[in-house]
């Protein structure tokens, strides 16, 4: 406690005017994050401990808005686990970006019971115009700035998904498809680099948007990992000098399709003993006898598998390490149940400004808290992608 007050007391002689509030706040918000991290593992700074449950490992620099000022802060890392302030309230925006959607739909009359419920639960009685499009007009700025941002350095693997939502357009109730395109870094960091929404994934819309994001600075891509839609396909064979990575696991839904449900356990672990293979010409030959084996019972499943394995398998072509993380999507399934999970609560969105407006806020915040959590892999293996050093391939006739 005595060194804590000597602290502040340097603080005040050091900044006996205007300052000084700033910068006793800077302090105190300083001192709040070295405990909540000494809560959080269980052991203070250096400190020795049966109860510790994670190490620390160094800061973040962050910068932070207030009332009184910009505050430099520096957010403490952990080697283990994430470690977030909670004063910074990481899902405080979205709220506010739901609370605007639900607001814009009651102001225009396009909403549904379940949102005049929640208009209700709220407390938002006597929503003017002036109102929403005040607190929109401060979302949207955000969310364009987010969108529009430059990118730089390299982003070795891009992945690419879309989940579809309901909106109005004059009247009518269309579904609309958000994409969301999540790459790496050098750093070994991921960020959203990418939103939008549009009528439907064709060519000409995929093209627009992967061409944006080139615009805006995203080089190096190395691997592009997505479904098989054909847009899609198209757009990536046009604009990236990428291999291209099928979604394992949205194939194996495609070729269990053709099976019925009682022999999906069965087709799917004649399928998944390819993937188990240390080399990419060990698992084209068990692909290709897994495809032998179901060939008389499942002959779609077998024609499918004869098109599919030099897409489903490109991924091993590239660092072991990273295998479990490029071989299919699921760095953005969370994403896209949560943007589902939200949207459900609004049932129909007013415009695609609002679909922008709740999935840009979503977004801000997963990549914010991915920027203060652990490396999703490690700069030392990423350095041979970006390099260009692959593992080597043979592939057998």
């Amino acid at each position: 406690m005595a060194e804590e007050s000597m602290a502040l007391i340097e603080l005040a002689e050091k900044h006996p005017g205007s300052d000084f509030l700033k910068d006793l706040g800077q302090y105190a918000l300083q001192r709040l994050m070295e405990l909540e991290v000494e809560s959080q593992v269980g052991a203070s700074k250096h400190e020795r401990s049966d109860d510790r449950t994670a190490h620390r490992n160094g800061y973040r620099d962050r910068t932070y808005e207030t009332r009184l000022g910009t505050m430099a802060l520096r957010i403490p890392k952990l080697r283990t686990g994430t470690y977030y302030p909670s004063f910074l309230e990481p899902r405080r925006m979205s709220e506010h970006a739901l609370v605007a959607v639900v607001q814009e739909a009651y102001v225009h009359g396009v909403s549904t019971r379940k949102v005049d419920d929640l208009v209700q639960a709220l407390g938002m009685t006597g929503i003017s115009k002036s109102q929403v499009s005040r607190l929109c007009g401060e979302l949207d700025e955000r969310v364009e700035t987010f969108r529009n941002r430059p990118l730089s350095g390299d982003w070795p693997y891009l992945w690419l998904d879309a989940t579809y939502v309901k909106s109005r357009d004059d009247g009518v109730v269309l579904s609309r498809a958000v994409v969301v395109a999540v790459a790496v870094n050098a750093e070994g960091r991921r960020e959203v680099v990418g939103i939008d929404c549009g009528p439907t994934e064709t060519e000409a819309f995929w093209t627009d948007f992967l061409r944006g994001l080139i615009r805006r600075g995203l080089g190096g891509v190395k691997l592009v990992v997505s479904d098989a839609h054909e847009g899609l396909k198209a757009a990536i064979a046009k604009l990236f000098g990428a291999t291209w990575q099928r979604c394992k696991v949205h194939f194996m839904r495609n070729a269990l399709g053709h099976a019925q449900r009682q022999q999906h356990q069965m087709v799917a672990a004649i399928i998944r003993t390819a993937f188990v293979q240390d080399t990419r010409e060990d698992a084209g030959r068990q692909w290709r006898e897994a495809a032998d084996r179901l060939r008389e019972r499942f002959p779609k499943i077998a024609s499918l598998m004869d098109e599919a394995e030099d897409d489903v398998l490109a991924f091993m072509a590239f660092p072991k390490e990273h295998w479990a993380q490029i071989s299919n999507t699921n760095p953005l399934e969370r994403l896209n149940k949560e943007i589902k999970r939200r949207s459900d609560v609004i049932s129909i969105f007013p415009n695609d400004d609002a679909i922008r407006r709740l999935v840009g806020a979503l977004m801000i915040e997963q990549t914010d808290e991915w920027q203060v959590s652990r490396r999703y892999m490690s700069q030392e293996s990423l350095a041979k992608v970006i390099s260009g050093e692959r593992r080597k391939v043979s592939i057998a006739a």
